[in-house]
């Protein structure tokens, strides 16, 4: 099975099956799943040790969704992976550091930090990196385990 993402704008004129068409016969091949992605605004910024994602919606049932999934799957993997025009751009995995999440009253903030310079200092680097892509106009999916948590610019 795989996962495709989709923000909940785009679903309109969609079928049974998450194509443009419904579906008339059986598939001939196994239907993917659809995840609603909460869209939200990000801010990349460096702090002792690491960097900070914060993540904040508007929408109070996409920022109900998104700090529930953080609660779910925080402890693992994070990775934040930058689109432009649909292709990716450039994918962070932040597995040189300890990421922790805390809820905030608009969504969360994800703070990745270590304890080795040189880890500290890789982590600094995809902070600055993701802060020039998103200011040339690239989209940024924050991932946890590999699930999306939000979406945004």
């Amino acid at each position: 099975m795989t996962a495709m993402m989709m923000e909940r704008g785009s679903m309109a004129g969609m079928g049974a099956t998450g194509m443009g068409t419904p579906m008339t016969g059986g598939p001939a091949t196994m239907p993917a799943n659809w995840m609603m992605v909460p869209r939200c605004t990000m801010k990349f910024e460096k702090c002792q040790g690491g960097m900070r994602i914060t993540c904040s919606c508007d929408d109070k049932m996409a920022c109900s969704m998104m700090q529930n999934l953080c609660t779910m799957l925080q402890g693992g993997l994070c990775s934040c992976c930058m689109t432009m025009n649909g292709m990716m751009v450039c994918c962070c995995n932040l597995t040189m550091g300890m990421c922790k999440c805390e809820m905030t009253d608009k969504g969360v903030c994800i703070t990745c930090t270590s304890g080795d310079a040189k880890c500290c200092e890789m982590i600094q680097s995809c902070c600055d990196c993701m802060t020039a892509m998103m200011k040339a106009g690239c989209t940024c999916c924050v991932m946890m385990n590999n699930t999306p948590v939000c979406c945004g610019c």
